[in-house]
């Protein structure tokens, strides 16, 4: 079938292969409501347009008509995922880290680390650090401290990420499970106590949503690699224009004393100066340099 205005039209469903250029990742299925075989062909839509293929809530039965079309797929059972392929690793990104309160809400984690690794991200998993011990959390702090976002999954009384957040620096993204005794409400309890955290930087996504945070995390991360990657051109742009200002110094006949001092001496407060309006964009430096 023929691609037209952005998607394939499979008579099913819509597959959207502009998305990846619109929102940076391309359309991942929502499984549940789709039969095998419609799973199966969207998959091979995707696949044969990118190359990488999500499905989330996936069932075994979904997962054996894709294998039969895509032989390289891969069965996630926990978090009922399946993929094929993977994207370019996030070279510049920190890691995450995905934390669950309880081994109960590992499929839930599950389905935020497979959508990360997915992705090209370095997933850290952290489990079974809910507050009935915290001293399991606060043995993990400096681990957590040193990934770019922290997904803090869990279920019952949802406590944990309102701790984890007053913890440390970083974004923390909250997913409520649905798991709990009869007043837990299928996870309306661990929602609303997130969502009434005291604690600042919380963002809450739905109840069992792992799909969701990773999907915030790496909108945040993607942003923070750009900025990233801006800011090490501009820092490597302006080391080059230096060294090309202190290579036509050694060869210049000048003898303007600050000239020879430069020169001789790139580590210099006056050569660290025009390091800085280099970084500033200005091609000649003043005259007090």
């Amino acid at each position: 079938m023929s691609i037209q205005n952005g998607y394939e039209d499979l008579g099913f469903a819509k597959v959207d292969h502009a998305r990846a250029a619109r929102s940076g990742r391309a359309e991942v299925i929502y499984c549940p409501g789709k039969t095998p075989d419609e799973v199966a062909a969207i998959s091979a839509s995707i696949v044969a347009n990118n190359g990488v293929l999500l499905a989330t809530r996936a069932t075994g039965e979904q997962f054996a008509a894709v294998y039969n079309q895509l032989p390289n797929a891969v069965w996630h059972e926990r978090a009922g995922c399946i993929t094929h392929g993977q994207s370019p690793a996030m070279s510049l990104a920190w890691p995450v880290a995905v934390l669950t309160a309880g081994t109960a809400d590992l499929a839930v984690a599950d389905e935020a680390a497979v959508t990360l690794e997915c992705f090209g991200y370095e997933v850290r998993r952290f489990t079974d650090c809910g507050v009935a011990g915290i001293h399991r959390l606060f043995d993990q702090l400096e681990a957590l401290r040193a990934c770019g976002v922290v997904i803090v999954v869990a279920g019952m009384e949802g406590a944990l990420p309102s701790v984890v957040a007053g913890l440390i620096d970083h974004p923390v993204i909250a997913v409520p499970t649905s798991v709990g005794y009869g007043a837990n409400f299928g996870g309306i309890s661990a929602l609303l106590g997130m969502l009434t955290s005291c604690a600042s930087k919380v963002t809450v996504v739905n109840i069992d949503n792992g799909f969701g945070a990773a999907s915030a995390a790496d909108a945040i991360l993607r942003l923070a690699c750009a900025q990233r990657q801006a800011f090490d051109f501009t820092v490597r742009a302006g080391r080059a224009r230096c060294k090309c200002w202190l290579s036509r110094m050694k060869a210049s006949s000048a003898s303007h004393p600050q000239t020879r001092r430069i020169a001789r001496d790139p580590a210099s407060p006056h050569a660290s100066g025009m390091l800085l309006w280099t970084l500033r964009g200005i091609h000649t430096p003043p005259d007090f340099l």
